[in-house]
């Protein structure tokens, strides 16, 4: 079966209908060694898996959510959660010796769902902003930045400082709705025509509404953005460089103390042993946004 994103030049889409989860309802239960985030054998860190909280781990399972509708990070393949944070979490989880159940959810009732104990902890290429750690610990464990997606041959002349008057797409509750209303209000200080944006639940439903030509460009996560270029086989280009490059952080409950240490704990060990590296290299992301050092934010 084609990735979600793969869909986008057929009549139906799996992120048609702006569902609020790309149109699925798919979660992956991945046992620690198996499933689609098997990268190898990854061995448990007992000292780490100590430091789970007895109410997390008592079911042997950590429930993750996540917005599947965001290749390469997170999307559906054959009914199943695939791509690099599930790949990845499934690693943390083999670290600490419990199972990674990625359910799929709106990207954004995500951090509400943290709030609510519905999700112990949310992985779905989240970036770390003082707004979001306000509410939620962040565990850093790639960075990446903003890019602009045009049809190719750009033949409306998309600039990503330059978007006024254009009609942009967006995947509601990312970073790039605020990066719009900014660039928005210096269109319309400067007297210029406003960018005419379109915010859509699910990222596939962003990518669709490109290559349908149903708006001049998108702007979406730098890693997102190359691999829809390469998933529509010649439709669509990126435009410029990546800009507002920052962390992805894995998001848990505010003050999560031992289980912040355990992730951000399980991260490290999969950098320092090379495991990461295997990871980003299957994704085709280690070229751009790898860390040599996972991190608590807010710092304990």
């Amino acid at each position: 079966m084609l990735p979600a994103f793969a869909l986008v030049g057929l009549t139906v889409a799996c992120g048609a209908g702006g569902s609020g989860a790309g149109n699925v309802s798919a979660s992956n239960s991945a046992a620690p060694g198996a499933g689609s985030g098997d990268v190898g054998t990854v061995a448990k860190d007992d000292a780490l898996a100590a430091m789970v909280p007895a109410d997390i781990k008592s079911d042997g399972k950590i429930v993750v959510g996540q917005d599947q509708s965001y290749p390469p990070n997170e999307f559906v393949d054959g009914g199943k959660a695939a791509g690099f944070d599930v790949d990845l979490g499934t690693a943390i989880g083999q670290v600490l010796g419990v199972q990674m159940d990625f359910q799929n959810a709106a990207f954004d009732g995500i951090i509400p769902g943290i709030g609510a104990k519905k999700y112990e902890l949310a992985m779905s290429s989240f970036s770390i902003n003082a707004e979001r750690l306000q509410s939620v610990d962040m565990i850093s464990y790639y960075s990446a930045g903003t890019s602009l997606a045009v049809l190719k041959g750009n033949p409306d002349g998309l600039k990503a400082d330059d978007l006024c008057g254009k009609k942009v797409a967006v995947q509601k509750g990312t970073t790039q709705v605020e990066d719009l209303d900014k660039k928005n209000a210096a269109c319309t200080g400067a007297g210029k025509p406003a960018i005419e944006v379109t915010q859509l639940q699910a990222q596939t439903d962003v990518n669709l509404a490109l290559t349908a030509k149903r708006v001049q460009g998108e702007l979406a996560d730098s890693p997102v953005i190359d691999y829809a270029v390469k998933q529509t086989n010649g439709q669509l280009e990126s435009v410029g460089a990546p800009y507002d490059t920052a962390p992805y952080g894995i998001v848990l409950p505010k003050n999560s103390g031992d289980f912040g240490k355990a992730v951000q704990g399980a991260i490290q060990k999969l950098i320092d042993s090379g495991a990461y590296k295997k990871i980003l290299d299957k994704w085709g992301l280690n070229a751009t946004g790898a860390v040599t050092k996972s991190e608590i934010n807010p710092a304990s």
